[in-house]
């Protein structure tokens, strides 16, 4: 018997990745693997883009909705579960078909991937600096020793710079060199990505944006702020809800608030798409190709052999 793949669907925010996760389970036999940081929150539906359970097609999903919005993971928690799940399903003969937004997550899951150490002290006082200085600054400070790190997240994700930061002083080195040449841990490992040109994306993006915000994502954030959303370190900095949380305090308005989700999703996109790119094991699909399944599933044959 062939040996079961893994099956990672990868690529820029908006692109079409969830359907054709769902195309590859039902063809494969396979549940889906959440890789999103922000869709394991219990309550961040809207904001996050979250397949509803109607939409799922029966599909098991894992990795949603495990985690209060006042908790925080590591990457290398979220590493530790998912590859839980991902031996689990493949000794029930079940393919996981992984897919989500965060490639370093992505990355950390299916690659020989080991994390630097961390150490309190230092941890702690480079948080007490963003306490002060604020996400912003924090990030211009690690674009001084480390502007290839600091131009590969985002400058609002203090607890990442704060992370860089550390790396950078416990190892004396950029935090870059600590990511590990591309191996997966498994040889039967394939990623799928799908393409979609800038101009359709940033479209696609826009209808996104104006879509979460019909459907209530300003309630949303409202409800979850009632249950400490400002004070979840990493879940009150998800796009949107960021934003959203500053129109709810009177610092922008409402307009304001949409037009910066839309810009900082934009920008974000650009930053998966460069990071998948660079990657020469992805096989990519176009979005809107009749093909794309059988293509996806040709690649996903050829790892198999």
């Amino acid at each position: 018997m062939s040996p079961l793949p893994i099956v990672a669907v990868v690529g820029s925010t908006a692109a079409g990745k969830s359907e054709l996760a769902l195309d590859l389970a039902e063809r494969l036999g396979g549940e889906i693997v959440n890789t999103d940081a922000m869709q394991v929150y219990r309550g961040m539906d809207i904001g996050t883009a979250k397949m509803p359970v109607s939409e799922r097609r029966g599909i098991t999903h894992h990795l949603m909705d495990v985690l209060d919005v006042t908790e925080t993971a590591s990457v290398a928690d979220f590493q530790g579960w998912a590859r839980a799940v991902i031996a689990d399903c493949r000794a029930r003969e079940v393919v996981p078909v992984l897919v989500g937004g965060s490639a370093l997550y992505t990355r950390a899951i299916i690659d020989v991937f080991d994390f630097p150490g961390t150490d309190p002290v230092v941890r702690a006082r480079y948080e007490a600096r963003l306490a002060e200085v604020g996400p912003e600054a924090l990030h211009a400070e690690l674009a001084t020793v480390d502007p290839v790190a600091a131009s590969g997240m985002s400058p609002a994700n203090g607890r990442r710079t704060v992370r860089a930061l550390e790396v950078v002083a416990l190892t004396g080195g950029p935090f870059t060199a600590s990511l590990p040449d591309p191996t997966y841990v498994d040889r039967h490992t394939v990623q799928v990505g799908v393409d979609v040109d800038r101009v359709t994306l940033d479209h696609r993006i826009e209808q996104r944006v104006d879509a979460m915000w019909a459907a209530g994502l300003v309630e949303e954030v409202r409800e979850l702020a009632v249950h400490g959303l400002r004070e979840g370190v990493t879940a009150s900095r998800a796009l949107g809800y960021r934003q959203v949380l500053l129109f709810l305090d009177g610092q922008i308005t409402e307009s304001e608030a949409r037009d910066q989700t839309v810009f900082g999703t934009r920008r974000f996109a650009r930053r998966q798409d460069g990071w998948f790119r660079k990657d020469p094991r992805v096989t990519w699909v176009t979005y809107d190709d009749p093909a794309r399944l059988a293509l996806a599933l040709s690649a996903v044959e050829a790892a198999t052999r």
